[in-house]
């Protein structure tokens, strides 16, 4: 099995026939956490949506958690983002539902049928995003950075090789943001890679990890920060 987990040899970009990003050259291995930064429209999304299948690579090579990218079939893609969790923003949790159950609706979505085996799957992935008593309550019940705790949770149940979070902190408070990154840390050194957009730097130069940056239609690496948390 090899250790790496994505990698983009010179990978051109586009979004409804712009190239948005050229020539992008990028491998990200088991275990490590990465920031992804540059201004709004700079191609950090159209560099998400292509890892997890929504952009297709037309020109160079990609391979994301075993998946090829080239090209790839419609089909494929359901399959490809079992291998990924992805941590928005904005929760996209189901409100009308409890905190198991928004992660049950998950596992029968894809393809999970045992319940017991469900059910003990929701409660690991709930300690360890510690919320394991907290799978009874409603959405609207958790405080802000208790819902990104599910949602990363939700990420987590498939046991994904890779975990893209986009802004995740965007909409908590410093001490909330601070927990969630911990929590994303814990999860890059049990082995999974973490790709992490963000604006916060702030949060960033607390939790120094590798850097890369979209700028002028390229991925560039930032120099790396040492680490102090």
């Amino acid at each position: 099995m090899s250790n790496t987990t994505v990698k983009l040899n010179d990978v051109n970009i586009y979004q409804s026939r712009n190239l948005v990003l050229s020539g992008v050259n990028l491998q990200i291995d088991k275990g490590e956490f990465l920031y992804l930064i540059g201004k709004t429209g700079s191609g950090k999304s159209s560099l998400l949506k292509t890892l997890y299948g929504d952009v297709e690579v037309m020109e160079g090579d990609g391979h994301v958690a075993g998946f090829s990218l080239n090209q790839m079939k419609k089909k494929q893609v359901p399959y490809l983002r079992r291998k990924l969790g992805i941590v928005f923003q904005d929760f996209q949790l189901l409100t009308d539902r409890g905190v198991n159950e928004n992660l049950l609706f998950v596992l029968k979505a894809t393809g999970w049928t045992d319940k017991s085996k469900m059910t003990k799957r929701v409660n690991e992935v709930l300690e360890k995003v510690h919320l394991a008593t907290k799978g009874f309550k409603m959405p609207h019940e958790l405080s802000g950075g208790e819902q990104q705790r599910v949602v990363i949770a939700r990420a987590l149940l498939n046991d994904p090789d890779l975990i893209l979070a986009d802004e995740p902190t965007g909409n908590l408070d410093p001490d909330t943001s601070d927990s969630i990154m911990r929590l994303l840390f814990e999860i890059s050194s049990a082995g999974r890679a973490v790709i992490m957009a963000t604006h916060n730097y702030s949060l960033m130069s607390k939790f120094p990890a590798r850097t890369i940056r979209c700028e002028n239609g390229k991925v560039v690496e930032e120099e790396e920060m040492v680490a102090s948390h």
